[in-house]
């Protein structure tokens, strides 16, 4: 038997390739507004990031979610968003992030 593949995704700000469990989703819906996906499977464009505020802030200072999700992300935006990481941040380090993908 086949071992199964193991999705891979870039961080938008370290550019490092990782799992997917491994990175936390950023999501932007067709008709609602950006958000952190832990389910990885809302509906939308997303954007990933490791599971670290560094490299949150770090795509904060060079922009990077504008680029991935395709439409200016105000300042309001990202320090809402930021504060959302810290919160989740403790969780999904914590192993509450896992999820039953299946693809």
């Amino acid at each position: 038997m086949r071992p199964r593949k193991v999705p891979l995704r870039k961080c938008v700000a370290c550019q490092q390739m990782k799992t997917k469990k491994e990175l936390i989703r950023v999501v932007k819906p067709p008709e609602g507004e950006i958000a952190i996906d832990l389910t990885g499977r809302k509906a939308g464009r997303g954007a990933y990031l490791c599971g670290a505020v560094d490299c949150f802030k770090l795509a904060k200072k060079s922009r990077a979610l504008d680029r991935a999700l395709k439409q200016s992300v105000s300042d309001e935006l990202y320090d809402q968003l930021e504060q959302e990481f810290i919160r989740v941040e403790d969780d999904f380090a914590a192993g509450k992030g896992d999820r039953n993908v299946v693809e």
